[in-house]
This record gives structure tokens, sequence and C-alpha cells, in this order.
């Protein structure tokens, strides 16, 4: 596959998977909301259970929800799933093409890591990963455990903390945060795929049979919407976590990583209590889950050297630019050289001195305080290179 073409590809299948992850997501917040703020019918109706009134682009709309359906099934009947399916192939699509396709550069850990696992075992892992999160998700669902949602909500955050730790162990770090929210993503879809919306195919099913609807499965079927709609804030953070590699490129990544799901549970848990008249309430959510997002930055910031935060023992441009050239260039180029690599990433380009100079801060964040750069370490920086870069920035990045 040619770069251009390579990039083009890219650029469609992220465009399409943000386009149907908002159609997904702007879908499941919407219908937690209008549970949540349905209200008795002002005038009595049979078998109604609530309605809502709402008032947008210039009309008026009345939603009304049934106890269990209404007298006769209408001729048309919406249906919400393409949505989800859409956003996981798209998603699984750019895995293929980003991580799997250029394993050596994007899903192998780089030398020095607790594993090194080849480029095929690599992408074993990672589909492997995806078929055993589901698995094991939806055999706990179907266990005791789904009577008592605490235990099993801590019983998953635990296991998903356990799989970020161990990816970190054999994977690249982006790779390992990109597969934990590629593992989820897979749940959330398999759970309307595999249970919402068979569990609604058989409700219609019966009432056009005219028998009873079997409660059990439409249980099953509220529980694993609910469990999508705490997953979403999660999953879009991994979605954008390649731009902070501070969070991925920590020691403690995993934890990191858990943290930051936390805070986006908690934080979505505040939305769904308020939506149901309970946000007063419980209003303390939102300030504990802003002191974990603070206490998370605190612990990742990094350490600068004793000496060197004002600028003494400053390194010499001329030896910077030389690990530049021979270490970022391949990538970080208007004409880069390096294997699946058709354009500098994130538009980064350090070919002048003005250039590395203006891109230092980015530098600093991932070359020397996180180290998620070169990528894979493919171009062998050494850890004196990544501290001769740290002293020219923290020294004030001067030019000759």
């Amino acid at each position: 596959m040619s770069a251009h073409l390579e990039e083009w590809l890219n650029l469609a299948l992220r465009w399409a998977h943000v386009i149907t992850g908002v159609a997904w997501i702007g879908t499941s917040f919407y219908f937690n909301w209008l549970n949540g703020r349905l209200e008795p019918p002002g005038k009595p109706e049979f078998g109604v259970a609530g309605e809502l009134w709402s008032v947008h682009g210039g009309g008026f709309y009345r939603v009304v929800k049934y106890t269990v359906a209404p007298g006769e099934l209408p001729r048309t009947l919406h249906w919400f799933k393409w949505e989800a399916y859409a956003t996981w192939l798209t998603g699984l699509g750019l895995l293929v093409l980003v991580y799997y396709l250029s394993a050596a550069s994007f899903l192998v850990p780089s030398e020095g890591a607790p594993a090194r696992p080849s480029a095929g075992a690599a992408i074993a892992l990672g589909v492997g990963t995806l078929v055993v999160s589901w698995l094991v998700y939806d055999a706990l669902c179907r266990s005791p455990l789904a009577s008592r949602p605490l235990v099993l909500g801590a019983t998953l955050l635990s296991l998903g903390t356990a799989l970020a730790w161990e990816l970190s162990r054999l994977l690249s770090a982006r790779a390992a945060y990109i597969h934990v929210g590629a593992a989820i993503g897979t749940i959330m879809a398999a759970n309307v795929l595999m249970v919402i919306i068979p569990a609604q195919q058989e409700m219609v099913a019966a009432l056009r049979a005219g028998r009873t609807p079997d409660a059990a499965r439409g249980k099953q079927g509220a529980l694993r919407s609910l469990h999508n709609n705490y997953l979403t804030l999660p999953v879009l953070f991994i979605m954008v976590s390649s731009h902070y590699p501070g969070t991925y490129g920590h020691p403690l990544n995993w934890a990191i990583l858990a943290g930051l799901a936390l805070v986006g549970v908690m934080t979505r848990h505040w939305f769904n209590l308020r939506n149901q008249g309970r946000g007063r309430q419980n209003v303390w959510l939102l300030p504990a889950a802003a002191c974990g997002l603070v206490a998370l930055a605190l612990v990742t910031a990094p350490r600068v050297p004793r000496g060197r935060a004002n600028g003494t023992d400053a390194a010499s441009f001329a030896d910077v630019r030389v690990i530049v050239a021979r270490r970022c260039a391949a990538c970080h180029s208007s004409a880069p050289t390096a294997p699946g690599i058709p354009a500098a990433p994130l538009g980064v380009l350090l070919d002048t001195p003005d250039q590395i100079r203006a891109n230092a801060p980015r530098i600093l964040a991932a070359a020397v305080d996180a180290q998620t750069m070169p990528l894979g370490n493919l171009t062998g920086m050494t850890p004196e290179e990544r501290e001769l870069l740290g002293r020219w920035i923290r020294g004030g990045a001067n030019l000759p």
C-alpha cells in the first residue's frame, strides 16, 4: 500500500469512526436522559408509563413511553443499532491499519521492555484481548453478580486495571491504551448485538404473536445499556489518549488509566443521577471527580533534575540538532523516510532550528519525560541523548 493511500484510508476511517461514535454516544446519552426525565402523563392513558414534552429547532415534541408496548405496533419502528456496529467496524479498521500493519513501529514495545513479543505474537495478543474481554464480561453479567451492581462494577474495574497492567508490559504504551479502549468498545458493541437488540426483537415478536415478553431478557438488555452508558467517558478518553504522552508514557500508566476511567464513571454517574432529579443530593461527585483529575495531573508531573530547572548546565544546540537528525527526522520531516509514515505525525516538523525550538515543549513531553518517542525507539535514542535534550530545553531552548 502506498504511503499516500494509507494516509487517506487512515483519514477516512478515523473520520467515519468519529462520526458514527458521536451518533452512537449521542443516542445513548439521549435515551438515558429521556428515561430519567419522564413524568406521569398529564391525562392518564392506558398503558402509558410516562411522557416528556420538549422544544427544539422550532418545534414541540411529545415523547411517550409505554409500560410494556402500545396496543398495536406501528408500521414503522425505528431501531438504534447501526451506529454501534459502524463505530466498532471503523475502530477495528483503524486498529488493523495503524497498529497491525505497522506492528514493528506502533504495537511492539521498545527494547528494554519487560517482554518484547514478535509482531505476530503481539497481533495475536491484541485480537485475543478483544475476544476474551467480551467472554469474561458476558459471563460475569450472567452470573449472580448481576444482581449486585456495586460488586459487579468493582470487579469489572479491577479486571480492567489488571488488563491495562498486563498489556502495558507486553505492548507499546500507546498500543496498550488503545487495546484497553478496543476491548471496552468490543464489549459495548457486543452488548448491542448479542443482548440488547435480541431482547428487543424478542419483545416485538412476542407482542406480534400475542404472548407475554420475557421480562428477564428485557432486564438483561437494560443492564447492558446502562453499562454502555457508564463506559462512554472512559472510552472517549482512550480515543484521544495518543495526544497525551504524559498519561500512557508514565511508568504507572496502567494505574493512571484506571484513575481516569474512575473519574469518567463518577462524572457519568452524577449526570445520570441529575437526570433522575437527584443531582443536588449527590453534587459532591463532580468535585470528587475534579479532585481525582488534579491528583492524577500532580502524580504524572515530570520530575525536573536538581540544578537544571533554572537553566544551568544547558546543552549545546549543535548536539541537539545531531540527535534530532539521527533519531527524530525519519518521521518528523517534510519528507519522512520511516516506513508507514506518509507525513509527519501531528504535523510536527523538525527540519530547521526554528522548527526544533518551536516544538521544544512537545519534544520534552514525549521524548524526555514520557519517553514514548521515537515510536518503539526504532531509531535507538539513548538515555544520555534524552537527558541532553532535556537540559537544552529546560535551559531555555536557545539557538546559536
